[in-house]
């Protein structure tokens, strides 16, 4: 399947790096659907879901034990906030992207979100339209991978 996207302000890159603004090429798994419940609830998908709620965080922050793990909030390190205002994490996969092992600095919170409405570049995740991405979740399940790729 093939859809419209937008990627990292640093584009596609092959040897990602903390804050480098890049979407690592490769083939990665999705890991688990977060969504929110209170956005429209969890979309049809064979992935793993859990809902969000606002002590979820992800830690972004190579120097910490939880670099590239979930953490709940308030939390000292560096993190992500899951519940944001704006809907770009209402529904939300973690990639398998440095997450076995995970290597200090080599990134974190390579997500596949929901786009702003005019596709402006990520800080490195893959973004589409809600609408896509409920139709691409509907067709996902443990199995399924996302390409990033130069064409």
């Amino acid at each position: 399947m093939s859809l419209k996207c937008t990627l990292g302000k640093g584009g596609p890159v092959p040897d990602k790096q903390e804050g480098d603004g890049g979407t690592p090429l490769g083939d990665w798994p999705l890991r688990k659907l977060h969504y929110r419940a209170d956005r429209g609830g969890a979309p049809l998908t064979g992935l793993p879901s859990l809902a969000i709620d606002r002590l979820d965080g992800w830690c972004d922050d190579p120097a910490d034990p939880a670099y590239n793990r979930p953490v709940r909030l308030p939390y000292p390190a560096s993190h992500e906030t899951m519940w944001r205002e704006d809907g770009l994490y209402d529904l939300v996969v973690e990639l398998g992207y440095n997450d076995d092992p995970v290597v200090p600095g080599k990134g974190s919170a390579i997500f596949l979100h929901i786009a702003r409405p005019d596709y402006a570049p990520t800080e490195g995740c893959v973004a589409l339209s809600e609408p896509d991405l409920r139709r691409l979740l509907a067709r996902c399940g443990p199995q399924t991978l996302l390409r990033v790729e130069l064409i």
